[in-house]
């Protein structure tokens, strides 16, 4: 890895001098624009809408366009007096639990690495941090632009987790939420069972992305010369009718899947969460019975 950043934690009056690595990279099959005909790659060129000259690189500045249509425009020292941090310092704010904390606001992840002046109290802090169960919510600079972020640990080494502005989460606004939608007790138990039944620690080893490795058996039959054959596509499932019943297929299938059995017409037993998700099922299913049932007459008494 290649470091794109140096600079320093500063925690109280310590300093941590760091190298800043990004933690993530995309996994795409990336493309250039060509020519059909003969495979030539498309370049663009930078052209002026209004005096349609090409104009180099040194002469293009920042423009910013009013809602009249107005452009104002901006140049490298209209930014010199900006009140950005150019210290490269990650300011500790304060400490909090991770759980206060909504994913949403997750940006873009980094790894944080100490220069061999700063190892010790670089593990100092994040001995301390981990023990603690909490995070750090910093400030920094990055690329011009100031974050919130936070500082956590993963496998020995501090991660930089930079934050979106609270006015840059947008909220929900959605007609169904104004609607009173009346969910049955017993659709609600058949929904908890299907979630039971496919409960399951978290290895995310075991996914992968299809699409890019069937572009990528594509690309390589190209190159072989070899026919492309398509996959046959999956039959997308139409929004369920009955819920209830839908709901009981998925426990089935969702069994099934899990104890490796073949589909059957009868219910399968399984054990162990599986036998809770259908016992929780069989029960979601008398209660519907009993609902729809008409009500039983009373006998009357002979004379």
């Amino acid at each position: 890895m290649r470091s794109i950043w140096k600079g320093a934690i500063s925690f109280g009056l310590v300093t941590i001098p760091v190298k800043l690595y990004s933690a993530t990279e995309q996994k795409d099959v990336s493309f250039h624009q060509v020519h059909r005909d003969d495979g030539g790659r498309i370049r663009y060129k930078r052209v002026c809408t209004v005096d349609g000259e090409e104009v180099p690189y040194a002469d293009i500045a920042k423009g910013y366009e009013l809602a009249t249509g107005e452009m104002v425009v901006l140049t490298d020292e209209d930014f010199e007096d900006l009140p950005l941090s150019t210290s490269r310092r990650i300011d500790v704010l304060q400490f909090t639990p991770a759980a206060q904390i909504d994913p949403i606001y997750f940006a873009k992840s980094y790894y944080l690495e100490p220069d061999a002046q700063g190892a010790k109290p670089y593990v100092l802090l994040r001995d301390a941090l981990e023990s603690s169960g909490q995070v750090a919510v910093v400030k920094v600079a990055l690329r011009q632009r100031e974050s919130l972020a936070t500082l956590r640990v993963r496998d020995g080494v501090f991660v930089l987790e930079t934050m979106l502005w609270p006015d840059e989460i947008r909220v929900p606004d959605f007609e169904f939420l104004e609607e009173d939608i009346e969910v049955r007790a017993q659709e609600l138990k058949m929904a908890e069972s299907l979630i039971t039944t496919m409960e399951s620690d978290f290895d995310p080893s075991e996914y992968h992305d299809t699409y890019r490795e069937a572009l990528q058996q594509v690309i390589e039959a190209k190159v072989a010369g070899k026919e492309v054959v398509a996959a046959p596509e999956e039959e997308e499932a139409g929004p369920a009718v009955d819920l209830m019943a839908a709901l009981r297929a998925s426990v089935e299938a969702a069994k099934r899947e899990r104890t490796g059995e073949p589909a059957k017409p009868k219910k399968a037993a399984g054990g162990g969460k599986s036998a809770k998700a259908s016992k929780g099922a069989e029960e979601a299913e008398e209660e519907a019975k009993e609902e729809k049932a008409p009500p039983k007459r009373k006998a009357r008494k002979s004379a």
